[in-house]
């Protein structure tokens, strides 16, 4: 044995370099020319994108909001809420992520042409302009991140929005660029969005006949087929045009550029027509985290009709985890404040302050918009696998009671969006459920549609498009369960500001938890510093109670541009107050 090591150790010394067993070999770091016959390496420099995306995960940042509050004092958002929010300091930051997000991105649009994705000639060049489209529409929605989180009024008084990069940086690159004008910064976001739609299908389907412009079905396939579902399409990049439009169409920001309410409306109507108009809001769509059977058969890529753009599915329980209720081995982070659950209206559908609603103070959550116990979980609910009765009062016995213990509820109610019932987080029969996070919902489509053409037409007229704002919220509405025709929204489809007010509540409602609220309260120049309140239930009797008070300044409106960033750059013009 000992004579085969010696000859073993003989012969690796014969074979290897005596310096690279003294001195180590240089790291094996990859460069650009390993990509150019390597299209699984060039691919994954677009994949850095994906990887990258916010919404691949869950924010909830809505407890930086009148939404909701956290029972977990660590919480950033929370922190910035409650005064602690700097530009040195900044949980909303997209600076980084999406700044190097749109470097790969350029770096790939730059040499995806020099690649060779398939042997056959023709084929390859159908897959570099997919790829290539990919990475205009990823561009174009990292744009829309970063408008959302850092575009604002620079102390030269001009909206501006970011630099606008369109080449890789190198080390030789000049990083002291000054940020674009919002306006331009949207123009190069249209310009992306349009090569975008060029270049990719509507939707990564296998065709049965095929499309004009190709002469083979079975090589278009190939590339453009069902295997790419969940990339980057036509019309996801759509959606971004659309949400892009309404932020700059929103007071906050339509000072400063030139896109309107018109041209938002038209941009999400289209879309929409696509998927039949009202008739094509899915009748389900309130249920996408919860229908166990729809979850189940899902697979493959393939959408349920509520969702546009999803991440990929799993099987999990971190979500109840973090948010049941303690007895259900929960730790109750997200509390759903009061502000929220007054929002919710009476199942005849009137505010529950207004004239006709039976709203009885002493039974707040009889008679209510259906959804408010689809999606909170209020005192006296049920939730869990045996159906559990979740008592919030204060003085309840178990640790679900208001401020029990550190993961009891501050405000009285628990989050019961999102989470699925059937999850059992009891150690001794724990389960996992399936999961997913959609990226893209048609429910928002259909709102950013409502609330641009009210504002453009007012709330009857169809404009280009074929049906109105009113159209679209009483469809909304009947499917959650308001009782329909619907006698609050008759009285009030002539007039525009209280249709602007019931479109903004519905968004609140649909989108609650979903990390919405906290960006469109900034938009819409709303007052940030609404406390946040609970319910505080002793022997029975109800009493709003604040539990966290807002601590914004005006100026907060727009996010900062990175302390460390403005720091470094002096043509890097920082947001006024910051």
């Amino acid at each position: 044995m000992k004579i085969r090591i010696l000859i073993f150790i003989s012969v690796l010394f014969v074979f290897c370099s005596c310096d690279d067993l003294i001195d180590p070999a240089i790291e094996n770091n990859r460069g650009l020319e390993d990509m150019y016959a390597e299209a699984e390496y060039a691919q994954g420099i677009l994949l850095n994108a994906y990887t990258r995306l916010p919404g691949n995960s869950w924010s909830f940042n809505d407890v930086a909001t009148d939404d909701a509050v956290s029972n977990d004092i660590a919480n950033n958002y929370l922190k910035v809420a409650t005064g602690q929010w700097t530009s040195n300091f900044n949980p909303l930051d997209q600076w980084t992520n999406s700044r190097a997000a749109i470097q790969y991105l350029n770096i790939f649009l730059s040499e995806a042409g020099k690649v060779q994705w398939a042997k056959d000639e023709k084929v390859s060049l159908l897959f570099r302009d997919r790829l290539m489209g990919e990475a205009y529409g990823l561009r174009a929605l990292y744009m829309y991140y970063l408008l959302q989180a850092h575009a604002g009024t620079a102390t030269n008084d001009q909206l501006l929005g970011v630099p606008i990069l369109l080449a890789p940086e190198t080390a030789s690159s000049n990083f002291n660029v000054a940020r674009s004008s919002f306006e331009d910064c949207m123009k190069q976001l249209y310009s992306d969005v349009k090569k975008a739609t060029e270049l990719l299908p509507l939707d990564f389907e296998d065709a049965s006949t095929l499309p004009p412009g190709y002469d083979n079905l079975s090589d278009y396939n190939r590339v453009f087929g069902q295997y790419a579902r969940q990339r980057m399409s036509s019309r996801i990049a759509q959606v971004v045009r659309a949400q892009a439009a309404l932020l700059a169409a929103s007071p906050a920001f339509s000072a400063g550029n030139t896109t309107t309410w018109d041209d938002a409306a038209k941009y999400a109507g289209a879309l929409l027509n696509l998927n039949g108009g009202v008739a094509g809001i899915a009748s389900n769509g309130l249920n996408w985290f919860s229908d166990a059977d729809e979850l189940k058969a899902m697979g493959a890529g393939v959408n349920p009709p509520e969702i546009l753009w999803r991440g990929d599915i799993g099987d999990s329980n971190n979500l109840e985890s973090d948010n049941f209720p303690p007895t259900l081995f929960g730790k109750g982070r997200v509390n759903p404040t009061q502000n929220l659950v007054d929002a919710f209206p009476m199942a005849n559908g009137y505010p529950i302050s207004a004239a006709g609603s039976n709203y009885d103070a002493a039974k707040p959550y009889d008679n209510r918009d259906p959804r408010l116990k689809k999606f909170i979980l209020v005192n006296q609910s049920t939730a869990g696998v045996s159906n559990s009765v979740i008592t919030t009062a204060s003085d309840g016995t178990t640790n679900d009671a208001l401020n029990k213990v550190g993961t009891s509820t501050r405000t009285g109610y628990y989050m019961r969006k999102l989470l699925r019932q059937d999850v059992n987080l009891n150690p001794t029969s724990i389960n996992n459920q399936r999961h997913y996070k959609p990226r893209m919902r048609y429910t928002e489509l259909y709102l950013i549609y409502a609330e641009a053409a009210n504002e453009a037409w007012g709330p009857t007229a169809t404009g280009t498009i074929g049906f109105s704002a009113y159209d679209v919220v009483k469809a909304l509405r009947k499917r959650a369960g308001i009782v329909q025709p619907d006698p609050y929204l008759e009285s009030i489809k002539a007039d525009k500001t209280e249709m602007r007010n019931l479109i903004r509540n519905e968004r609140r409602l649909e989108l609650c938890f979903e990390g919405f609220r906290f960006w469109d309260l900034r938009r819409w120049n709303s007052n940030l510093n609404v406390s946040a309140d609970g319910d505080k239930i002793q022997g029975g009797v109800h009493q709003k109670i604040t539990v966290e008070s807002r601590l914004y300044k005006d100026y907060m409106k727009f996010g900062p541009i990175p302390y460390s960033e403005a720091l470094k750059f002096n043509a890097l013009l920082q947001n006024k107050g910051w």
